[in-house]
């Protein structure tokens, strides 16, 4: 299939909804797997609290024990009628992952993570046939967690909202719909990209001057998008979302003891393994932004270290599997986007191709606001009141690095991000 469909159903990938379901996701899985909706129901509507809270009170640690108890004690769900729906594998990633997240993340702080085997094997199973980790991942949080708020309606910027919110807060809806309004507002940015695409196949002097106008319009979609992830400032508050919502994202990666996840009842399943990528939600887990790079041959996937990949390749490993083979697809693309323009030689198609490389560099400017805001400036003060409760001790450790939820040095990461795609411009 070529890379220019982008409605092939081999890719998941819609003409009108980009990377989300053309239809809402399900809001519960068949009879058959109720005990964990209903385990879910309950710790959604008594809203847990984090173990590592401040100031949590007796009541709450036994009220999240008691939960916790009765997971332990559930029976063990088969998944074999699961795995002939990608819907309902979906739906049941979605509410095994929230569950794990609710049972890790109201542990006490120190406790060892022990994840009981009415959770392990079959979220173990079910990410095994989608071919995800099984950890809280962007799709869980954004593309298969929304409903239409008017059912008559389709699915648009102004007419969807989350399902599951693990605070029930406004503030944690917020972050969620600005990566959805992202994700759906990127749809003409597909279209422009594959118009685009047939266009370099033509490459007479009637395309170049077509695709200069598709990539000039371009650059005005992404400079939408900028103002949409701007937007998320207007519903949910930096200090709520760092105290009160973060914490249920934590992944393995970024654990503040570094505790490590013990998948209980493994053995009981020869054909599982260990998993070993247990990093949380992350933005990097966006097609959409993915989609961007790719098709303006911007190099973001620098080598985090000898023995491991780059982040953003190591994102894609918790992408929808499907989505994953489309941006497999348009790396091997063989007529790259920025090849043409340098061979072409066009002053205004260079010009078009610029903008929308400077206009994604704005995009990851603002992205660099939003997590200083989000993340940066409020880990900075918790660090200090920490030191002040310490009594400011002359040799406290350094801090280390700030982690983002997908497990990587944050600050520095958004920085390379955004100074790559600065120097993706080419010169005239």
């Amino acid at each position: 299939m070529a890379i220019t469909d982008f409605s092939g159903h081999d890719y998941h990938v819609d003409t009108k909804t980009g990377f989300m379901p053309p239809r809402p996701p399900p809001a519960s899985l068949p009879p058959q797997w109720a005990p964990w909706e209903a385990a879910l129901s309950v710790a959604l509507e008594r809203q847990m609290q984090p173990g590592d809270k401040p100031g949590l009170t007796e009541q709450e640690k036994a009220y999240s024990e008691r939960w916790r108890a009765r997971i332990r004690e559930m029976p063990i769900l088969s998944t074999a009628e699961l795995m002939g729906s990608e819907v309902n594998l979906r739906r049941a990633h979605h509410t095994l992952t929230f569950l794990a997240h609710f049972y890790i993340h109201s542990l006490p702080p120190d406790a060892p993570i022990l994840i009981p085997p009415p959770i392990t094997l079959p979220l173990l199973q079910v990410s095994a046939k989608l071919q995800m980790p099984p950890v809280l991942t962007f799709s869980d949080n954004v593309l298969y967690n929304w409903e239409l708020k008017d059912p008559r309606g389709r699915p648009t910027v102004e007419n969807i909202r989350s399902q599951d919110l693990f605070t029930g807060l406004s503030d944690e809806e917020e972050f969620y719909l600005c990566s959805a309004r992202i994700e759906l507002r990127g749809v003409e940015a597909l279209e422009l990209m594959r118009s685009t695409m047939e266009q370099m196949r033509i490459g007479d002097e009637f395309a170049l001057r077509r695709i200069s106008t598709f990539l000039h319009r371009l650059a005005e979609v992404i400079k939408e998008l900028k103002t949409l992830l701007l937007a998320v400032r207007d519903g949910c508050d930096p200090e709520t979302y760092y105290t009160t919502v973060r914490p249920w994202f934590r992944g393995q990666d970024s654990d503040p003891k570094a505790r490590r996840w013990v998948f209980q009842g493994i053995e009981r399943d020869p054909s599982l393994i260990q998993p070993t990528e247990l990093s949380g939600p992350s933005a990097g887990q966006s097609s959409i932004v993915h989609v961007l790079d790719l098709f303006l041959g911007i190099q973001n996937r620098t080598a985090s270290g000898p023995d491991k990949p780059a982040f953003l390749t190591r994102m894609q490993s918790y992408m929808p599997r499907h989505h994953r083979a489309f941006l497999d697809a348009l790396a091997a693309y063989p007529h790259p986007l920025r090849e043409f323009v340098q061979q072409t030689e066009d002053p205004e198609l260079l010009e078009a191709y610029n903008a929308a490389v400077l206009s994604l560099k704005e995009f990851r400017d603002s992205h660099m606001i939003i997590a200083t805001l989000y993340i940066i400036s409020p880990a900075r003060r918790a660090a200090k009141a920490k030191a002040a409760a310490a009594a400011a001790a002359a040799d406290a450790p350094e801090e280390p690095p700030l982690k983002g939820t997908g497990g990587t040095d944050l600050v520095k990461f958004l920085k390379d991000t955004r100074d790559r795609t600065r120097e993706s411009m080419i010169p005239a």
